[in-house]
């Protein structure tokens, strides 16, 4: 079992030298990885419901909140640390062109030596696609062809694609990832976000709980598209009882994120880097699973 820090971009973490300190102990706790999160706007009075509380408003119900572009914030935090992987958890995919996020991405992987993870969502807040002059309704399926278009740029030696949405011939990227890819992790708890993990995904990230039914469509469709569904990693959040990682590691979930700040429904955060190295002791009784 793998343990991650997650929602690394919010609260006091958005000061670099808070996030630095978090990151640092991150480090020397043992955790493999950090993760951050992704709004570029928050329209306030949105009419757009949450998908992830009951009162269909954002944690706090607060629109104010400082959130620093997650590929700014870890390009910083990768000067700042040597072995801790970067994600996003998540990129909102269909909002940026695939081909500038695949330079942006590939720039950071190769600067931090092989250390990002590449979490994608389709998004859910219409006003903010509208804000930044993206299509709302075409989300899922740009989502799906700009997976492949960035995985082109990535690996192909002169890299080529011939889509809906994006097109490119000869289109040198450099530098490659020093991953030679990055993988790309699908975020979601919905029946749509399991089928694509099970397309496309190097991983799957259900945010809001792990359930049997969702890997299972995950399984499936991986095996309709001829992928073998044990290559599919399998991330989820902290449970409240430290005790049930057992089960979730039966489930197939080999990586569990922390979060440190407060999320509605989620997990009590780790308050403060002091909290992250006495998170080490979990680590080191979870660690073999």
């Amino acid at each position: 079992m793998k343990f991650g820090l997650r929602y690394c971009n919010t609260g006091r973490y958005t000061q670099l030298s808070a996030a630095s300190e978090l990151l640092q102990a991150g480090e020397q706790a043992g955790f493999e990885s950090a993760w951050t999160v992704e709004h570029t706007i928050v329209p306030a009075g949105h009419a757009s419901k949450y998908p992830y509380s009951q009162d269909g408003k954002m944690a706090g119900g607060r629109v104010d909140i400082p959130l620093p572009d997650p590929l700014i914030w870890m390009s910083f935090l990768a000067s700042r640390t040597s072995t801790i992987k970067l994600g996003t958890a998540i990129l909102i995919l269909p909002q940026h062109s695939p081909v500038v996020a695949a330079k942006q991405i590939a720039t950071l992987d190769y600067m931090s030596g092989g250390r990002i993870l590449l979490g994608v969502g389709v998004g859910w807040l219409r006003e903010e696609f509208e804000a930044i002059g993206a299509d709302f309704d075409t989300r899922a399926a740009r989502t799906d062809e700009y997976i492949s278009a960035m995985r082109a740029l990535w690996v192909q030696e002169a890299p080529a694609f011939d889509g809906k949405f994006v097109s490119f011939q000869d289109a040198y990227c450099r530098p490659q990832p020093a991953q030679q890819t990055v993988p790309i992790i699908i975020g979601g708890h919905s029946p749509a976000a399991a089928r694509r993990a099970g397309r496309l995904g190097d991983g799957f990230f259900p945010a809001r709980g792990v359930s049997v039914e969702l890997l299972d469509i995950v399984k499936s469709t991986a095996e309709a598209a001829g992928r073998d569904p044990s290559a599919i990693e399998i991330t989820a959040s902290m449970p409240e009882d430290p005790g049930d990682i057992p089960k979730l590691a039966k489930l197939g979930v080999s990586r569990i994120v922390v979060p440190v700040t407060p999320m509605a429904g989620m997990h009590a955060p780790i308050a403060n880097p002091d909290d992250v190295i006495k998170f080490s002791e979990v680590i080191d009784r979870y660690t073999e699973l």
